[in-house]
């Protein structure tokens, strides 16, 4: 499944740089989702599969904490890039005369910059109050990597004002993309239904269908897993919720992207139609 992950997710970068065609802003935002996509699943798989091999389950505190870090990076970045991917499909279908002017390369950036830099102030605010934080006696983390969630719980010190920051932060860190994914799709629903013809309405919805594919499956998994206190769930819903945002829709993005858009899956075809022909000049 990591390998599908790193494979299908690199394919998709790889052919969105080399084809000059597919240089527009939706696609941008997709190469930072299946890139984000990669690094979400590297900073858990590749070491629970050493752990698997050695049969080894430990762990330095510096490599959890880090491990931590950039498991709240990557899944931050996804949060705003599907708000950020929205609201371009918003620009599209209801705007598309103005599409090129709201959507100019300044702001692209803007919006592709902007994730990253608010992913890495939401995780380093966990981090520095994690640090704070004493661990004595029990130090079996009941998880397969080092999430935020089962740390609070391993704490034997007052873990209330990180427990109450994980809301806090997780409430904004969610409510604003969501209320964009909400917005955006509204007002497209509303603009598809105006169209006349079925097959308009069925071309208009198919740009976005994708998108709306990705939303449920990680909006679904996240908000049970961070947006709750850890108290209020059994310890097996973190995982089972863990493996579905870090491994499963990681893995699952590449296929929902390619098998639903037609510019993505000719680019993948020339991609791999150029892989095939380099080798055989040589």
């Amino acid at each position: 499944m990591y390998l599908v992950t790193v494979v299908g997710n690199g394919l998709i970068i790889l052919a969105i740089g080399l084809d000059i065609h597919l240089h527009t802003p939706m696609y941008l935002f997709l190469a930072n989702l299946s890139f984000a996509d990669i690094s979400s699943s590297s900073t858990s798989v590749p070491k629970m599969l050493i752990n698997i091999q050695t049969k080894s389950q430990s762990i330095s505190y510096e490599g959890c904490i880090t491990q931590m870090y950039f498991s709240i990076v990557f899944v931050v970045i996804d949060n705003f890039l599907l708000g950020v991917m929205a609201y371009d499909r918003f620009v599209a279908i209801c705007h598309p005369l103005n599409y090129t002017i709201i959507m100019h390369s300044r702001f692209c950036l803007l919006l592709t910059v902007c994730p990253w830099i608010l992913s890495n102030g939401v995780a380093l605010t966990h981090t520095l109050l994690a640090n704070q934080l004493v661990f004595c006696n029990h130090n079996t983390i009941q998880h397969f990597f080092c999430d935020l969630a089962p740390l609070l719980k391993l704490s034997c010190s007052d873990a209330m004002i990180n427990e109450l920051m994980k809301f806090i932060v997780g409430l904004s860190v969610i409510t604003f993309p969501f209320a964009l994914i909400l917005f955006s799709y509204v007002r497209i629903i509303r603009d598809i239904l105006r169209i006349s013809s079925t097959e308009g309405k069925w071309k208009a919805f198919s740009t976005c269908g994708s998108h709306l594919t990705v939303v449920i499956l990680f909006y679904g998994t996240i908000v049970g897993v961070y947006f709750f206190p850890s108290s209020t769930h059994p310890e097996d819903t973190d995982k089972i919720g863990a493996v579905l945002f870090t491994v499963v829709t990681p893995m699952m993005n590449p296929f929902i992207y390619s098998l639903r858009n037609k510019d993505m899956k000719g680019a993948l075809r020339k991609l791999i139609n150029k892989r095939h022909f380099f080798p055989l000049m040589s």
